[in-house]
């Protein structure tokens, strides 16, 4: 039977990244976005709004899949917020694919803060999780979006008796112009501003992050997992974390991606500072670059987010992951922390997004 896979998010970094996995894998893929994916044109397209029931419906009328992936999320000011948005759209979208009865597997994208909350939980609280993170920790007793969103997930699955499997990354390095994650992107961007002003590459993070182990996910692996797990009858209705597979300290990378772009690495200068803030007013600095080397993204808020980079970085707390529960149902694939950089930096220069 073929497989039909709707990729919710599919212009977004983990979306974007599983639709080209799936059409490698012979699958038919429809996209699910407000706007079209640029780069993928065997791909069928679906516009909507996850936030209107009744637009979705109609949208998504016609379309029948075997297999969803929901790999997006809408920022709030707050996680109450969080929570009503996050769990509205999952509940929409399962709610207009029920009628048809089509769906055998629902895999939703989350993340680490299942382990460690939101950033203002655990940056306040004094409290911090037990590393590495393991997929066997139970919930905190904190509001959390990702719940909500699992929940949706588990009751959805209930009622259409289809199969899941809920996937927690690390940061995800990969390419995608627009995209709220974008550590990879964001930091090359930065580069290109350090090595054009001659300002150092300052470490932007905290102490902890620093000295401490750290882990990431390349996009390419979120994309392996998700079709693995959509694939493996044993991987059906378990969470997984997902990781490249090793291990590092940013002390140890900082300096090579300083070399990769020709710049001056400055590593943890006693307090964090944040790249939000050194890159507040570099719009029209980029705008500039962009028009002197001609390329195609001259808005800076487009490939930097420098606010979640932040985030990541930030923590008062080495933050890495095991991945026991996939390894042990047979999933293997494995990626080098640094190609991981170095390669995204390579697509950035060849697609003229950075010079």
């Amino acid at each position: 039977m073929q497989r039909t896979a709707l990729v919710v998010g599919v212009t977004g970094i983990g979306g974007n990244h599983v639709a080209r996995e799936l059409l490698a894998n012979g699958w038919n893929v429809i996209g699910l976005s407000r706007r079209p994916p640029r780069d993928l044109p065997d791909v069928r397209h679906v516009a909507a709004d996850l936030l209107d029931p009744q637009a979705l419906s109609s949208a998504l009328a016609d379309v029948a899949p075997t297999h969803v992936f929901i790999t997006t999320w809408m920022r709030q000011d707050t996680e109450a917020e969080n929570i009503r948005v996050n769990a509205a759209l999952v509940r929409n979208l399962l709610d207009a694919l029920s009628p048809r009865k089509s769906v055998r597997h629902v895999a939703l994208v989350t993340g680490l803060k299942h382990y460690l909350g939101p950033f203002e939980a655990y940056a306040q609280s004094g409290t911090l999780p037990d590393t590495p993170l393991r997929e066997s920790q139970p919930r905190l007793p904190l509001e959390n979006f990702y719940y909500a969103q699992e929940d949706e997930v588990y009751a959805a699955a209930e009622r259409d008796r289809f199969t899941w499997s809920v996937h927690r990354p690390h940061s995800i390095i990969g390419q995608a112009v627009g995209n709220a994650m974008n550590m990879g992107t964001t930091l090359a961007v930065y580069a290109t501003i350090c090595k054009e002003t001659g300002r150092p590459f300052q470490f932007p993070g905290s102490e902890a992050q620093w000295k401490g182990l750290s882990d990431v996910t390349d996009a390419r692996m979120l994309a392996k997992q998700l079709v693995w797990a959509a694939d493996t009858d044993a991987a059906k209705n378990e969470a997984f974390n997902i990781v490249n597979g090793d291990v590092f300290r940013w002390s140890w990378l900082w300096p090579k991606l300083a070399e990769w772009f020709g710049v001056q690495a400055a590593g943890y200068s006693g307090h964090i500072q944040p790249l939000e803030i050194a890159m507040a007013q570099d719009a029209p600095l980029w705008r500039d670059i962009a028009a002197r080397h001609g390329l195609v993204e001259p808005d800076l808020e487009r490939l930097a987010s420098a606010w979640h980079t932040d985030l990541d970085l930030g923590r008062p707390l080495e933050v890495m992951t095991d991945m026991a529960n996939s390894r042990r149902l047979g999933f293997t694939a494995y990626q080098a922390t640094d190609a991981s950089f170095f390669e995204l930096f390579e697509r950035l220069r060849a697609q003229r997004l950075i010079p």
